[in-house]
């Protein structure tokens, strides 16, 4: 049997040709399209900073001595709160000891609570005894044969403010009083103290001097010592063979006054080189000043407590960030708006006209759960700061692939 194939057009060929072409061109478009639209990379979610605006307080002024010189600043404070009278180098008197105590304890440093190697005094050191009473200087009684610690010594150095025994004290560590301003000047020097001159361990010589400035940066140092800082709050001492011995500093205990140390000299006045601790809202902070140059003790004592006021109502505790508060805002191509928010509340203690800054640094986010850390933000005002993160407030979501696949110029 023969068999004939029937004829097949070409417009008929061309058809068919072109349905299977053009079917396959959809095949492999789709093969394309869809993995590229499903796997493209998201683009990063536009960010939007909302930073809060925050003003200090109006400062007022502050109750500074109209004699002498004076100064007063804080811990944790770069430079002064404040300062009146000369900015020259004026007689320190007896504050002159805690620059001595500072550089004893360098070569022979007392852990919290430790008493330190014994001295036994000397002849000699009973002969210092008349030296400073012939000046009328402070002193203590001593014998030879007696026996203290290093910290007994820096007490009577410290809260008695006894010449005799700072005397003692300066020979036991140095051996002689060269070798004693030899070692106070290169502390001084490494301390930044350049301005203060010392020539000898109590200050009863009135060339040594220090400007306002440089005796408050002096406390600063003085009660990051935690032996010192201890000493200088005691209201009395109990010192062997010598008794209870009151503190010449007679604010500690007053209006948080917890330091530091008095001077005296007839020809020039009363000084005394204090701190004082407050609490401003949840923050504490500690006050450090100095008045040189004042009639006299009781003075300048009411007039320090003046100071000390003024000083704290120029200082508050502003709450810069809410909690949760909404700091940045986080917007994606498919339409959700997420914000950046505060992790926790915070507060920043700050000197009356200052200008609080506040800078947000935020990340990139594509995608993103809840909770997750996107950044932070810098409250800052004179040399304090504060760091608050920064979380995302809810879920940023991939749009899925119905909206990548809608949706393709987007990803492109």
């Amino acid at each position: 049997m023969s068999q004939h194939r029937r004829a097949v057009s070409p417009q008929v060929y061309r058809r068919r040709r072109t349905v299977v072409f053009g079917g396959l061109g959809v095949v492999l478009a789709a093969l394309v399209y869809l993995p590229l639209t499903l796997l493209a990379p998201l683009p990063a979610a536009a960010v939007t900073v909302t930073a809060p605006t925050e003003s200090s307080p109006e400062a007022t002024p502050l109750a500074l001595p109209s004699y002498g010189a004076s100064a007063i600043g804080a811990v944790g404070f770069d430079g002064l709160l404040g300062q009146g009278g000369t900015t020259d180098a004026v007689p320190m008197a007896s504050i002159t000891k805690v620059i001595t105590a500072m550089v004893v304890l360098q070569s022979f440093p007392l852990a919290p609570g430790e008493e330190g190697p014994s001295v036994t005094m000397t002849g000699v050191d009973a002969g210092y005894y008349g030296e400073y009473l012939a000046q009328n200087g402070t002193v203590s009684p001593v014998r030879s044969g007696m026996t203290f610690t290093e910290r007994d010594l820096l007490e009577l150095v410290l809260v008695k403010s006894a010449n005799n025994y700072t005397k003692s004290l300066m020979m036991w560590a140095f051996g002689s009083q060269e070798a004693y301003v030899e070692a106070a000047r290169a502390w001084l020097a490494s301390q930044g103290l350049d301005g203060i001159v010392v020539l000898e361990p109590t200050g009863i010589d009135p060339a040594n001097v220090g400007p306002a400035a440089q005796l408050v940066e002096l406390g600063r140092i003085a009660l990051a010592d935690p032996t010192v800082a201890e000493i200088v709050a005691s209201t009395s001492v109990e010192v062997p063979d010598l008794g209870e011995l009151p503190n010449t500093n007679k604010l500690l205990g007053i209006s948080g006054v917890d330091g530091i140390k008095t001077g005296t000299l007839d020809d020039f006045g009363a000084n005394l080189l204090f701190s004082a601790d407050y609490s401003v809202g949840t923050t504490s902070i500690t006050l450090v000043g100095v008045v040189l140059g004042g009639p006299d003790h009781p003075t300048i004592d009411a007039d320090i407590l003046a100071l000390l006021a003024s000083t704290v109502a120029n200082l508050s505790e502003v709450e810069v960030v809410t909690d949760a508060e909404a700091l940045a805002s986080y917007a994606t191509i498919w339409g959700d708006e997420i914000p950046a928010i505060a992790r926790d509340p915070a507060t920043l203690l700050v000197w009356a006209g200052t200008p609080i800054d506040v800078q947000v640094v935020t990340e990139d986010v594509v995608t993103g759960v809840a909770g997750e850390d996107v950044g932070d933000a810098v409250v800052t005002s004179g040399t304090r700061s504060v760091t608050i993160d920064l979380e995302l407030a809810s879920d940023v979501a991939d749009p899925g692939p119905w909206w990548r696949l809608t949706n393709p110029a987007a990803l492109f």
